[in-house]
Formats: structure tokens, C-alpha cells, sequence
């Protein structure tokens, strides 16, 4: 069967059986259709509205709708969920505001369409890359939500894809192109803090437990074939099919890869790591609650570049016992250090020798500290200003994704595709070495990481967060991962068989990312 890419369908929606046997035949998307698409993108003026459809309306879906709206240049064409209830109350809300847009279930066939120039992706994580390189071999732009990928490889195979079908393709970690980010950038790049040490990312937000149930109820009219797409086909295992997706392996990439990624690239672009880090270490587990949930909750990473590292740090369990109940989705009492605004913690501080620079809750507040905790400088400009009322980094990476789609050129992305492709493999590292980890003790942990400091230091603070929450440590969880070294250029582990192993997936068939793009 020829998977090698997307497969034109122009007929009314099919039956299972006649579009698998649509798929078996071969039809392909054919070289002419790609170039004539490529020629109207690139004929576009700096008057042409790009028509762009929206794919995944839930969460970040919902942004994307009101992103378009708010950016001129930009024209809603259409819709797909393969949700019928969430896709058909969404065409209601467009269409009741004077929009006319269509309707599609299915992406496959949403690719097809001449009057679509560009889509966004707000799916789970797991169809994020195959659908995005649909896209760019339909000559479609795209907009994907982080991370960019579920597992590494096929994350490599996207940015192969923008780049052989010349697609601007633009990546949702949105503090790239917010302006107050960039002019810390430059303050902290300038020395205005001294040398740089490291960098901690944080994302303390609660999440409760989603239950223990065992199974599920699909969606009445949902194609669940259609939803599980690249992953294993298994009966449903939680009781929402929608978000807590994100807590399952075959699905999601658990907090790391939900709300860390943001952190995570924010930490390396500060530092100025280029590549994927040559060592990775994790140690976490999900603690506190037995559910139907198997990502981590309490998470520690630790990289290790040639130059300054990067630790990460998941705690999705509130700051104490005594706050369990009154956790919210927000992140209210967690744990706050100094420099962030409060409420919740989700964000990095970049600790330097004369102090430390704190960005919170994706750059939309950024302080710099002297070394006792003073702040010496804002980086917050009012929104008046901008004539920004929207958080800004949504705001003007959706226009920076539409300047480029005009210049026709990937190095005007503030967040292209190897960025976001790069900064996620940080978060995959980090969880394969946490799944290949070893059931450990505390004092087993400390250990075999005491000889390096700053992990001891951290591993220190998450005992005692776990401790004031009364969790009993000599039952822990916790898994120690082991250190493995990697190779940046090969996207490999080294000589670690069982690391290289989860680095991709088997998809499943007819689902499967191509091997050429």
C-alpha cells in the first residue's frame, strides 16, 4: 500500500469500505495540483485575504477562531472536528455571525479544497505531524499548536516537509513574537545580568485525578477510528474521550509536552541552545492518586548542553495537602517564587551571576532580580500602547505567521518549524528517559544524582513538595531515569537500543507518516 502522502478525495463523504478502498488503489495528490496551489500562495498580494480552516475546535481551537477574527489579512473558510456535536455548534456560531464557512470532519478531504491557503491544528497531539505534513504536500501553510510532534521522529518529518514543499509553517509557542520577550532577549544577551548559569522551567499546575473507571463512552456520531488515526486502535480507557487524552501515552505527552513545552522553549532560546541537548535525565512519577491517568504529575528533567543546562519541573499537585480541595484549574496555591505574579506558577527563571530574569505565564510579565530578589527592571509595556487587547504573544504571532505567508519566506517566522520541532524533542527526552526509569526511593535517587548539584538541589525541593502534600515517600512511585547521552545531529540515542526504540512510533494503517515527504 502507498503511504507516501496525502491522497486527493473530491467525491461526497464515503463509506469506510469505499474510501479504504480509495487508499489501497494509491490516488495520489498529483505534481500539478501541488504546483498550482503553490502558484496561487505565491500570488497572493499584500491586499489577498488568506483563506485559512480551522482543524480541532476544542481548546486552543477556540483561540485560533478568535485569533483569525482578530487578524486582518486573515479569512475564515472553514471547520473540521471530527466531534459532529462540537463541529455542528461551531458552524452555528460562525455562521450566526455572518461567516460563511463549510464543514468537514474529515481532514483528509478538508485538504483537497481549493478555497483553503492555510489550516491551523488544535487536534490531540498524536495527529499534530501527520496532518501537517498532509498540509504542506497539499501546498497548504500551516499554523500547528504545540508540541509540534507525539514522539520525536515524526516531528523531523514535518520540518522535511515544509521545507521540500517550500510551506511557512508556523509553530504555537507564541512568546517568540511578543515584543516584551524579545526586548528581555536582548537586555539579557547585552550582560546586563553577568554570565548566565542556567535555567528553570517551571509548570506547577494542578491536575486532579480524571478517575478510575476503566472505560469510557465515545461521543454519540463520533468517528473514533478517525479520532485514534496513528495510534493503536484500543477500546476507550478513561471516561472523557476529549482532553484527558493528554494524561495517555498512545495520545499525549502529559504536562511536559501540554503546558511545559512553552517553558521548555522559552529555556533553551534564552540560553542559546541551538540543538537538542547531548544528555537528558528524568525522574517523576504520578503520585498522589490512583486514576486512569499514566503520564507523570510530578516530573523532574535535567539537560545538559555544552553550555548552561536547562532543569524542568512538573508539579501537578497543589502546594499543600491542606489546598488539595481548593486547587483549581488555574494553578490557585501553588507553589510561587519570588518574581512571579502569583496565582499560578508557569514559567522559567534564568539565573544568572548578578541575578535572575523571571518570565511568567509565557512572557506575558517579565522582571529582572538583583541576587536578593529586588526587582531592578520591568519588561511590560501597557496594551494601550500596542493596541494589543488580547494576551500578546497570540495576538502577534498569528500576524507574523501571515507577514510570512506573504514574503514566502520561513526565516520571517518568529516560531518556525525547527524551533518548535527542536524544543519539543526536549520534552520527548525528557519523558522516554522517565518511562525507561526504574522504581527508586528518595535516598536511592539522591545517590545517583548527588554528585551533580543543581539536580540534587532540585530533587530536594520536589521531596519536600510531595511531602507537605502527604505523600509517602517510602511508597513512592517514583521512577529514576536513567542519563542518556544523545547525538543532535543523528536525532539518536547512544547506545541505548530501548531510548531509540520510543523515539518513534509504529502508526497504524492508513494513518502512517510517510517515510518520504
Amino acid at each position: 500500500m502507498n503511504t507516501s502522502g496525502h491522497r486527493s478525495i473530491r467525491t461526497p463523504p464515503l463509506s469506510r469500505r469505499q474510501f479504504f478502498g480509495q487508499m489501497a488503489a494509491g490516488t495520489a495528490l498529483g505534481a500539478a495540483g501541488l504546483s498550482g496551489q503553490r502558484a496561487l500562495a505565491r500570488r497572493l498580494g499584500a491586499n489577498d485575504s488568506i483563506g485559512v480552516a480551522v482543524v480541532g475546535l476544542n481548546g486552543r481551537g477556540q483561540t485560533h477562531l478568535q485569533m483569525i477574527a482578530a487578524t486582518q489579512g486573515l479569512r475564515l473558510a472553514g471547520l473540521c472536528d471530527v466531534d459532529p456535536a462540537i463541529l455542528e455548534a461551531n458552524v452555528g456560531k460562525v455562521r450566526d455571525r455572518g461567516n460563511r464557512v463549510f464543514a468537514e470532519p474529515d481532514v483528509r478531504r478538508l485538504l483537497d479544497r481549493n478555497d483553503v491557503d492555510a489550516i491551523t491544528i488544535a487536534t490531540p497531539n498524536h495527529w499534530h505531524s501527520l496532518i501537517g505534513i498532509w498540509a504542506c504536500q497539499a501546498g497548504k501553510d500551516v499554523y500547528i499548536e504545540k508540541p509540534v510532534s507525539h514522539h520525536l521522529w515524526e516531528g523531523r518529518q514535518l520540518v522535511n516537509a515544509a521545507r521540500q514543499h517550500q510551506r511557512i509553517v508556523q509553530t504555537g509557542t507564541q512568546a517568540r513574537a511578543n515584543p516584551d520577550v524579545l526586548d528581555a532577549l536582548a537586555w539579557l544577551r547585552a550582560g546586563n545580568l553577568g554570565a548566565i548559569r542556567y535555567a528553570h522551567g517551571m509548570c506547577y499546575k494542578p491536575r486532579m485525578s480524571i478517575g478510575k473507571f476503566g472505560h469510557g463512552e465515545i461521543p454519540a456520531g463520533l468517528d473514533y477510528d478517525l479520532w485514534t488515526g496513528p495510534a493503536p486502535l484500543k477500546p476507550l480507557a478513561r471516561k472523557n474521550l476529549h482532553y484527558d487524552w493528554h494524561w495517555v501515552h498512545d495520545y499525549g505527552n502529559g504536562d511536559l509536552g501540554n503546558q511545559g513545552i512553552h517553558e521548555m522553549d522559552l529555556a533553551r532560546w534564552f540560553l542559546g541552545n541551538e540543538g537538542i541537548s547531548k544528555r537528558v535525565m528524568s525522574v517523576g512519577g504520578r503520585v498522589g492518586y490512583e486514576d486512569d491517568g499514566e503520564t507523570p504529575n510530578t516530573q523532574l528533567v535535567w539537560h545538559a548542553y555544552d553550555g548552561p543546562p536547562i532543569v524542568f519541573e512538573v508539579r501537578g499537585l497543589p502546594k499543600s495537602r491542606d489546598y488539595q480541595a481548593t486547587a483549581s484549574l488555574w494553578g490557585r496555591n501553588m507553589d510561587v517564587p519570588a518574581g512571579f505574579r502569583g496565582g499560578r506558577t508557569v514559567g522559567v527563571i534564568i539565573f544568572c551571576e548578578g541575578g535572575k530574569l523571571v518570565i511568567d505565564d509565557g512572557g506575558e510579565s517579565l522582571v529582572a532580580m538583583d541576587s536578593q530578589d529586588k526587582i531592578i527592571r520591568r519588561f511590560e509595556k501597557r496594551d494601550s500602547e500596542r493596541g494589543i487587547g488580547w494576551p500578546k504573544g497570540d495576538r502577534f504571532i498569528f500576524e507574523n505567521w501571515l507577514s510570512a505567508m506573504h514574503s514566502r519566506r520561513w526565516e520571517d517566522l518568529a516560531a518556525d518549524i525547527l524551533q518548535g520541532h527542536t524544543s519539543s524533542a526536549l520534552c520527548h527526552t525528557g519523558m522516554i528517559s522517565c518511562r525507561l526509569g526504574l522504581r527508586a526511593s528518595p535516598g536511592e535517587i539522591l545517590e545517583q544524582i548527588q554528585s551533580d548539584r543543581l539536580a540534587a538541589e532540585n530533587f530536594a525541593s520536589m521531596k519536600e513538595h510531595l511531602e507537605r502534600n502527604g505523600i509517602d515517600l517510602s511508597r513512592s512511585k517514583l521512577a529514576m531515569g536513567p542519563s542518556l547521552a544523545f547525538d543532535p545531529q543523528r536525532e539518536q540515542f547512544i547506545d541505548s537500543p530501548p531510548a531509540d526504540a520510543l523515539l518513534r512510533r509504529k502508526d497504524r494503517e492508513p494513518y502512517v507518516v510517510p517515510e518520504a515527504v
